[in-house]
């Protein structure tokens, strides 16, 4: 009887994935999920060129990575195309290519709470610069063929009150990204939209939320490995923890009205300083 030949490792296949590519392209890579993500990048061996996007350059990296910082403003338009200049000059002509939207913000309080200018740059940098990015560089992905991996957010399944216009930047993302994936399979080009959960990053204090232990929040790593895992498969959508999953599951059968009821309940005991 034949013996079953061995299956590789979810890290091994991550590995292989990476090295599949030529180009990779991440934005937001210095703190949080997207610094978790060029970690793995990093350790994989990979001999593609690996090009950061983002105002403030990451720290730590090993020689052995054939890595680019390109500053930028993501909220400026202007910036961003030059940038993109910039990065198709230097970036290889063939090969495929990966580009991972990750950069993106939020903030908590009664709309139009904090201000007018805060929720305008966060929609122009969840929103605007993943939509201007993408587009860019979506003639060069159709032709190289490649994968497009957005990080949306489990708040894109529901109406989330006290973070209102960051949840529907997400659920603007994760929409526009699925669609994007059934246009692009006839290119070669998928699209993956990375769902997660509360993650214990900079992210939810820079919000005004204290940790996200009291939903389960995950670990960057955690967050990562299992979004990773997602991309090596081509999902379109991976939200990442099994208690994210039953919540995504549910809140896209139950009344948005209930959700949103519900939503505002659980948010508001997350603030950090509670009205008196």
């Amino acid at each position: 009887m034949a013996k079953a030949l061995p299956t590789m490792s979810r890290t091994t296949s991550i590995n292989e994935f990476f090295k599949s590519f030529s180009c990779i392209i991440i934005t937001g890579a210095s703190s949080g999920i997207g610094r978790e993500i060029l970690s793995r990048i990093e350790n994989s061996g990979t001999a593609a060129q690996v090009f950061n996007l983002s105002r403030t350059a990451p720290t730590g990296l090993t020689n052995t990575l054939k890595f680019t910082h390109l500053t930028c403003d993501l909220s400026q338009a202007t910036d961003l195309e030059k940038v993109v200049g910039e990065l198709q000059k230097l970036m290889p002509r063939e090969g495929r290519m990966l580009l991972v939207n990750n950069s993106g913000f939020g903030s908590y309080g009664e709309f139009p709470a904090p201000d007018l200018s805060h929720n305008l740059k966060m929609m122009d940098v969840n929103v605007r610069a993943v939509v201007h990015l993408t587009t860019l560089l979506w003639d060069e992905l159709k032709r190289r063929g490649g994968q497009v991996a957005t990080v949306a957010s489990l708040a894109g399944f529901q109406p989330t009150p006290l973070m209102t216009v960051y949840a529907a930047t997400k659920a603007f993302v994760l929409h526009w990204s699925v669609a994007l994936d059934a246009e692009g399979r006839a290119h070669g080009v998928r699209c993956v939209a990375i769902c997660p959960g509360p993650v214990s990053t900079n992210f939810w204090r820079a919000a005004g939320l204290k940790a996200p232990t009291g939903l389960g929040g995950q670990t960057s790593a955690e967050c990562v490995d299992e979004a990773l895992w997602g991309m090596v498969r081509s999902r379109p959508i991976v939200i990442t923890g099994w208690k994210n999953r039953l919540l995504a599951f549910w809140s896209a059968r139950l009344p948005k009205s209930w959700t949103a009821a519900v939503g505002y309940k659980v948010i508001q005991k997350l603030r950090i300083h509670p009205k008196a």
